[in-house]
């Protein structure tokens, strides 16, 4: 193992973060009744007492300008058939949602179907940090799919989780 000694440089710290898997997410809600969306991996269960959870969203980010201000978002927890959705959410094209299946709560949240989880929340607080912004959302709502696995970004990639084969334990 060689650390490094020099981590100022933007190329080693993404190689340096991305080496820790982290699931994927995708923060929708309508603005004038269109879906507004985008991807997020840096999300974190804040907590239970109330329900709180946070993501770190890039400063400067024109669709997060637009989602902040919606009385709903909705996030969804992306599943392992969502690679394609991720990068096309993650795109600076105008509609990021063409050909996307989704569902819109009365109160404007969007939530992509065939996700393993599905949160609505409203924006509680947001705080500067560096190049990022993390914001605090409170959590109103939420349902669960069962047999869906998750996305996972890793190493500039998406993948999947699989079980682990945990072998028989053997008696004496």
């Amino acid at each position: 193992m060689t650390l490094l000694d020099d981590i100022s440089e933007e190329a080693d710290l993404r190689r340096l973060f991305g080496r820790f898997p982290t699931g994927v997410t995708a923060l929708c809600a309508k603005d004038r009744d269109e879906p507004v969306g985008m991807t997020a991996s840096a999300f974190v269960a804040v907590s239970l007492d109330p329900a709180l959870v946070s993501v770190c969203i890039k400063r400067g980010s024109g669709t997060w300008r637009q989602l902040r201000t919606q009385e709903r978002v909705g996030i969804s927890f992306l599943g392992n058939g969502h690679a394609a959705t991720a990068r096309q959410l993650a795109q600076k094209t105008t509609d990021r949602f063409l050909g996307l299946a989704y569902e819109a709560t009365p109160d404007g949240a969007v939530f992509l179907t065939n996700a393993t989880a599905w949160l609505e929340c409203s924006v509680k607080q947001e705080i500067a940090a560096g190049d990022h912004d993390i914001v605090l959302f409170r959590l109103h709502r939420a349902a669960v799919a069962d047999g869906i696995l998750p996305l996972v970004f890793h190493s500039s990639d998406f993948h999947t989780l699989a079980p682990m084969d945990h072998p028989q334990a053997v008696s004496a």
